[in-house]
């Protein structure tokens, strides 16, 4: 794959934003290997962006460095320099410590243009969403709310519900009373535990309903307070919810 092909690739898909190609490291990567790296993953992001046609497509840059801040602002520097209308935060959320994502989440946000775009790649918990937007992040990706879907781990205010638990074999109440998804307006648990457990595929699309609307409901609140100037003076925590 070069920079080219990515560009006709993703141009041919017609995403409305598109990615440089870039060269993410471990985090367990020496600085001097981040440092090879990064100069390719810059080398990259001048080539897709010749290459780059549609302007139909935004093209983001995508800012590397690894687990090293000085790597990260120079390559925020080379990106940022670059023009494009959106920036990446790529190469974070790859096994190291949270504490040490969001550290260097905030350091590279920080660096990147207030009045673009900035969009952190491969995150995460409806926590990692709040701690970063307050970072002024904008833009997340992840597969966690329908990877969790289909392992039947479902999001709610308080935390985590495993359908597969057997304290919900006759539990008649929907996922989330507060939630307004077509799966917990039609479904009790009790149901979404039985087609779960005789493995119906119908199971991995009901759950996969709930919590992608979870996820929009959570980044719409966070939104809402941003608009109204209010601080996030709400939270979730990755626990377990029983039955009952």
């Amino acid at each position: 794959l070069s920079p080219e092909l990515a560009m006709e690739i993703q141009e041919a898909l017609g995403a409305d934003i598109i990615m440089t190609l870039d060269e993410p490291t471990p985090h367990t990567a020496s600085e001097s290997e981040t440092e090879v790296s990064l100069s390719l993953s810059t080398r990259w992001a001048k080539r897709s962006l010749k290459a780059h046609r549609s302007d139909k497509q935004a093209l983001f840059g995508i800012v590397q460095g690894g687990m090293f801040k000085n790597l990260r602002a120079q390559s925020a520097e080379e990106i940022a320099g670059l023009g494009f209308p959106g920036f990446a935060i790529g190469g974070l959320s790859v096994g190291e410590e949270k504490a040490v994502m969001y550290e260097l989440a905030a350091h590279t946000a920080q660096l990147l243009p207030n009045n673009k775009l900035r969009y952190l790649m491969g995150v995460g918990t409806p926590e990692d969403l709040l701690a970063c937007s307050a970072m002024g992040i904008d833009l997340f990706d992840c597969v966690m709310p329908t990877r969790n879907a289909r392992n039947g781990s479902l999001f709610v205010a308080e935390g985590k519900l495993n359908i597969r638990n057997a304290a919900f074999k006759t539990d008649d109440q929907p996922i989330d009373g507060r939630c307004g998804c077509y799966t917990c307006k039609n479904y009790s648990r009790a149901y979404l535990r039985h087609l779960f457990m005789a493995e119906e595929i119908l199971a991995m699309r009901l759950n996969t309903i709930h919590n992608i609307t979870f996820y929009q409901n959570w980044m719409k609140k966070i939104r809402t307070a941003i608009l109204e100037d209010r601080p996030f003076n709400f939270q979730w925590t990755d626990q377990s919810v029983n039955g009952g």
